[in-house]
């Protein structure tokens, strides 16, 4: 937060503070800014989108901007999920005026940092010619500067023109040439041109009637799909020259991109988002019955998982549906108590947040990230485990299969009742003889029960109330005995990586593939296979793809609402 101000001062606070809001413009729902769009252009084009970013893509905006030494408080509102997916449902969410007071008190606290005696003489490349008053030449000098990469453009003239003289103005009031410069830089972090991605459109030379994103948004679709972060100078450089319009200047950026250490950050990004990990933030568990969880494990949980994401698809360059088998992860000394395995800190202490690489053997039925704490703890109640979750998770989020909401009067005492019932094999047996029941549960508990040998907490066990476990089940026709059979008919089945190929291209576009796109995404489901089901590859192919900076001519049909979550993401056959 800004320091207040002396009570002498506080009438020339009103006067900077009445600058400032000349060129803040307050945020508007997206439907407000998706008319004001239609109304500033021609009838013939398309409705510009506007796309909230996300709480991690603004904290990765400002440390690419102004260093990692910069630390953002407060809250960020809530996101929306759509079609399986937060960048879908990001461009149907604005903010409220409480969410506005919220990226107001950010942006300050983030202006008064970048301004103060800390950071000053690093991030501002020149010294006013006086503390006290204005100086619009250094002004104009640092403004134009991060104004071109938190706005992802150039600033026009008379935009950079405004932002100048409201830093004028509050130094002028404030007699303070920083504090009226953290004025206006509070105002341009807290503007829609930062907070919302608009996806600006110009002729297609190539398509009669269609529209491309022009070369702007073009960098800003790639960087936030391959990054998660706004485009750095040289992908801004390369929009300017017209190097992106050209297909080798495109694929020379792409492959700059895809080389940069920062692709894990935007591959981290997506499965975050897919696999729905921002529901681990929230989950608790009984800890009388699992003594061994606290938030800080299901920290370490989704850490894991990321990890191994990121190893066997980017270090190993490995197959994506090998992430249903592979025996190898990384754990922690606390995550090590989860799976009773000893991990030895190699840092300073034994520091037990260290992690460690670690393969469970061969036979072991453990292996694949179906059976890490990241996926059994977290689709399981607060007091034991469920087949019945995990299972609709499976379909859902890896499968891509829509499981129907059970009726809203169902029955749940047999599925509770551990008295008559020992195992939840036993439980779920007698609960599914209830006609309204017994379809969905067909799709759910066979693969659901293959992970019961794990409790709600994700540890391994053999029994529950002392009667055995049996984990046998069957996918899709596909019969299994135990967990790690459930990973090898995943890896197998078909649908996973149908599902995956477009749940990234969906999120690559921020929308439903329209109808004009399913020839595209056909294209990528075979290109994912011919390359041996590689993600970068497939995020390459995507990134070089014309149908990702293309735009349908206005009056193209939009898929049937009905049926809008199946063009998104097809449903392969589920047997009962």
């Amino acid at each position: 937060m800004m320091p207040l101000l002396p009570a002498r001062s506080r009438h020339r606070r009103g006067i900077a503070t009445a600058a400032v809001i000349g060129i803040a413009c307050a945020l508007l729902p997206i439907s407000a800014l998706n008319a004001a769009a239609k109304n500033a252009t021609p009838s013939s084009l398309p409705e510009a989108e506007f796309r909230r970013i996300s709480a991690e893509q603004y904290r990765n905006i400002i440390h690419d901007v102004f260093g990692p030494t910069v630390e953002l408080g407060g809250r960020f509102e809530p996101e929306l999920r759509l079609n399986g997916l937060l960048a879908v449902g990001a461009s149907s969410i604005a903010a409220t005026a409480v969410g506005m007071e919220q990226f107001d008190a950010i942006a300050r606290s983030i202006a008064s940092q970048v301004v103060n005696q800390k950071h000053r003489e690093q991030m501002i490349p020149c010294q006013p010619a006086a503390v006290t008053a204005p100086d619009d030449a250094c002004a104009r000098r640092f403004l134009g500067k991060v104004g071109r990469l938190l706005y992802r453009q150039p600033l026009p003239g008379r935009q950079l023109d405004a932002h100048v003289g409201a830093a004028h103005v509050g130094a002028e009031g404030v007699k303070d040439f920083y504090r009226g410069l953290a004025l206006s830089l509070g105002a341009m972090l807290s503007s829609p041109q930062f907070l919302f991605r608009k996806a600006t459109l110009e002729p297609d030379p190539e398509q009669r009637g269609g529209y491309r994103l022009d070369a702007h948004a073009k960098a800003s679709q790639l960087s936030f799909f391959l990054w998660n972060a706004g485009p750095d100078l040289l992908l801004l450089k390369a929009a300017e020259s017209g190097e992106l319009n050209s297909r080798k200047g495109l694929a020379r950026q792409v492959d700059r991109m895809i080389a940069s250490p920062r692709l894990e950050a935007g591959v981290r990004a997506f499965f975050v988002d897919n696999f729905r990990f921002d529901d681990t933030v929230s989950i608790t568990k009984d800890v009388a019955l699992f003594p061994k969880y606290n938030a800080q494990v299901m920290a370490n949980a989704r850490e894991q998982t990321l990890r191994t994401i990121v190893d066997l698809l980017l270090k190993q360059k490995g197959d994506y549906r090998d992430l249903f088998t592979t025996k190898k992860t990384f754990l922690t000394r606390e995550l090590g108590a989860i799976y009773r395995v000893p991990v030895v800190g190699t840092q300073p202490n034994g520091s037990p947040d260290t992690w460690e690489p670690f393969e469970f053997p061969p036979n072991d039925p453990r292996g694949g990230i179906l059976t890490q704490v990241a996926f059994t703890a977290t689709h399981s109640p607060a007091g034991r485990g469920s087949p019945t979750l995990r299972g609709k998770a499976l379909r859902e989020i890896i499968l891509c299969q829509k499981v129907p909401a059970p009726p809203g009067d169902v029955d749940f005492t047999l599925v509770n009742n551990t008295t008559s019932y020992n195992t939840a094999r036993e439980r779920l047996a007698a609960h599914a003889t209830e006609p309204m029941c017994a379809g969905c549960h067909k799709i759910m508990d066979p693969i659901g029960l293959a992970l019961e040998n794990f409790d709600g907490a994700g540890e391994y066990r053999t029994t529950e109330n002392g009667a055995p476990i049996d984990a046998s089940g069957e996918l899709n026709g596909v019969k299994f005995s135990d967990p790690s059979g459930l990973g090898r008919a995943v890896h197998d089945d078909p649908a996973a990586a149908t599902c995956l190929v477009n749940r990234l291209s969906a999120y690559a576009l921020g929308r439903v593939p329209a109808n004009a796109k399913q020839p595209w995404v056909a294209l990528l489901q075979k290109s994912f296979a011919a390359n041996g089901y590689r993600v970068p590859e497939l995020m390459r192919t995507i990134a070089t793809s014309d149908a990702f900076y293309r735009v349908a001519p206005k009056g193209e049909p939009s898929p049937p609402k009905q049926k809008a979550a199946a063009t998104t993401l097809p449903q392969p056959e589920i047997r009962k």
